[in-house]
């Protein structure tokens, strides 16, 4: 997905952070945080793994390699983007 995937990514973590991290005490809120995120959060993501899903069932046909091996490095490949990002911000 590229760069737009960065976008679920980024609001699943924004709500994991203000959520249940916050309620252990791993993180703190987001003090201006009240409005509520679930209504955007998902149809956001909703829609982003639907296309991720169909891309990659498409690209399936054509790869050789095990079901086993070839969704977990799909995932971790979405995450780049996202990684590059942290890592040059």
């Amino acid at each position: 997905m590229g760069v737009p995937g960065v976008v679920p990514v980024w609001l699943l973590w924004y709500i994991a952070v203000n959520g249940p991290l916050a309620d252990l005490g791993w993180t703190v809120r987001e003090p201006t945080e009240n409005d509520g995120m679930v209504p955007i959060l998902v149809p956001i993501v909703a829609a982003s793994g639907v296309l991720w899903w169909l891309a990659n069932r498409f690209l399936r046909r054509w790869n050789t390699a095990a079901a086993r091996v070839y969704w977990p490095v799909c995932a971790l490949v979405t995450l780049v983007p996202t990684a590059t990002l942290i890592v040059f911000s």
